[in-house]
């Protein structure tokens, strides 16, 4: 017979011999027993953590001759033919390969026929996320209302690609990773029917670098034992799996809390001329110094520390890196690993975080040495509390105590700090003419409408208030506002652009104020002698341009009809002259 790897010959075959997922088994193994069973499961989560397996043990399991079982006998013919795979009944649909919906209309139009010798139809759609939309809904019909004797089991690593509408359909179970003790576990018990010695510390290092996946982990040790021969080492799984040893670490961490940068970078360079990843380096040294904290902090849970081991060298090393300087490195590191996903450089990025870790102040909380900043702030308090306490004393502590009340009122008239454009406004002003500011305020209402809703927001107290050719003045009620489309350049290039191609000249927006419009316009008006103008009508062939502020200018405002039109809007105001 051909050989099996490890993970084909000891996938489990009940739920008895399922590693982890406790939560799954015995909800499956009370619904077998009390017949809960329903017609649409499904199982999601990582790869390698058995939703396969679970899938083809519960189709043994409900058509087990000795049904019902919350565990398949692995005797009877019906067990037999679903395990060597011979079982017409049970069916396994890989979606990823047979994603168009043509092939799932084949299998539901033979869902309705009936088992053949069987008491259930079993379908086992494995990746099911990879399915086309029309495949989805061909099958969502039959997910909602299927034959009494079909089940379906969906598996996916990525549930949330699935519709919702297939999801409510289905009991979902999420499949766990696997802890590396679960894993170590199950080696050791691969191994010892295999008849193969194992060595602790290379399943460790075999279960760190499966990262939860059990499959991964028997492919893993299928490729030591391979490579070892006849007795396994630490240093064989540490070539295969692409891991550091505890030795490389110790002597790192050594380097970088004695200073030592060179040691430090030589180490390193040493580790990528030998194939090692700087990503999977950062990610490893997270880990390392993870339980180099556990090991400070929390001395008896040497069994939660995944790559340092409970010996001296390290119970002396984690003593002699304090734990905020542990957190400091944990930090940089965590940064870098962000940062070496977009670069190609990932190794310039490992040398940086070195240099970080090397250089990095260490931090000190003990009362007998303050940071001088702090030394010097709590000298000045202390002066001024001697110096309150002397006021209190003379009687003249509530003389300064009167003029705070005026300067809270004062205060929030001055706190814009928005530097207003003066020189460009009266620019504008001189150059303005009604056709240009009738233009904008004709067009002013489309042009909002394809505005962003953030932009627009920003325009909701704003007008136009003059116009030339080629730039406008944008009045904002508050300052805020104000700042805050000034700040905005992608507001003002989109707003200019929109403006354009409604008015078809390229108006530049200059931003003011309320109140600072109306100090400049009265400045404007008395600098231009243009007051007697403005109160009286245009003298016959005199140009437009001599009124620049188009409709707001021509007028006094009647406090009347300014307060109507805050009350119900200038588009709902009339008035008319008796």
């Amino acid at each position: 017979m051909a050989y099996q790897a490890f993970y084909r010959a000891y996938r489990p075959q009940s739920f008895s011999e399922m590693t982890g997922q406790t939560h799954v088994k015995q909800t499956l193994q009370n619904a077998l027993l009390y017949g809960k069973t329903t017609h649409a499961y499904l199982f999601s989560g990582p790869r390698g953590t058995g939703k396969t397996s679970a899938a083809k043990i519960f189709a043994k399991a409900l058509n087990c001759e000795r049904a019902p079982v919350a565990e398949p006998c692995n005797e009877c013919s019906s067990c037999l033919s679903i395990m060597e795979g011979s079982n017409t009944d049970v069916i396994e649909f890989d979606a990823a390969s047979n994603s168009r919906v043509e092939e799932m209309r084949e299998i539901i139009e033979r869902v309705r026929f009936s088992p053949a010798n069987s008491r259930f139809k079993v379908y086992i759609i494995d990746e099911v996320h990879m399915l086309s939309n029309s495949a989805f809904n061909a099958l969502l019909k039959t997910l909602e209302e299927p034959p009494a004797h079909a089940v379906f089991i969906l598996a996916t690593t990525e549930p949330h690609k699935l519709p919702l509408t297939i999801i409510s359909r289905c009991q979902r179970f999420d499949f766990k990773r696997h802890t590396p003790g679960d894993i170590v576990k199950r080696m050791n018990d691969v191994l010892e029917d295999a008849g193969i010695p194992a060595n602790e510390q290379a399943l460790k290092i075999i279960a760190q670098a499966a990262a939860g996946g059990m499959r991964d982990a028997l492919s893993l040790l299928d490729q030591v034992v391979s490579f070892s021969g006849e007795e396994m080492t630490e240093e064989d799984a540490l070539l295969v799996t692409g891991s550091i040893s505890q030795d490389t670490f110790y002597r790192i961490a050594g380097a970088l809390a004695d200073k030592d940068i060179a040691t430090a970078l030589s180490l390193l360079e040493e580790l990528v001329q030998n194939g090692k990843d700087p990503v999977r380096l950062a990610e490893d040294f997270v880990t390392f110094f993870r339980d180099l904290l556990l090991i400070r902090t929390a001395p008896g849970l040497e069994g939660m520390l995944e790559l340092a081991a409970a010996e001296p060298r390290f119970n002396e090393l984690a003593e002699r890196i304090p734990a905020e300087t542990l957190y400091g490195w944990i930090g940089i590191l965590t940064k870098i690993q962000q940062e070496m996903r977009f670069s190609h450089h990932t190794k310039i990025y490992m040398e940086t975080a070195l240099l970080q870790m090397v250089q990095a102040e260490p931090v000190h909380h003990s009362a007998a040495s303050p940071q001088p900043d702090l030394e010097a702030k709590v000298s000045a308090l202390e002066g001024m509390i001697r110096e309150l306490q002397q006021q209190l004393k003379n009687g003249s502590a509530a003389q300064p105590a009167a003029p705070a009340e005026p300067q809270k009122k004062v205060r929030p008239k001055s706190q814009s700090r928005f530097n207003v454009p003066v020189g460009r406004i009266q620019e504008v002003l001189k150059h303005a003419t009604k056709e240009d500011i009738n233009s904008i305020k004709t067009n002013w209402a489309s042009v909002m409408g394809q505005l962003q809703r953030s932009h627009a927001a920003l325009l909701n107290d704003a007008e136009p208030v003059a116009a030339s050719s080629g730039a406008f003045v944008l009045k904002f009620k508050y300052d805020i506002h104000c700042q805050m489309a000034s700040d905005n350049q992608t507001f003002a290039a989109a707003f200019s652009q929109l403006l354009q191609q409604y008015t078809g000249k390229p108006y530049e927006p200059v931003f003011v104020p309320d109140e600072n419009w109306l100090k400049i316009r009265e400045d404007f008006i008395k600098m231009n002698g243009l007051k007697q103008q403005t109160e009286e009508q245009p003298a016959e062939g005199e140009p437009e341009e001599a009124n620049p502020f188009g409709s707001e200018a021509a007028q006094e405002e009647d406090p009347f009809i300014a307060e109507a039109e805050r009350l119900f809007g200038k588009d709902f105001v009339e008035v008319q002259d008796d």
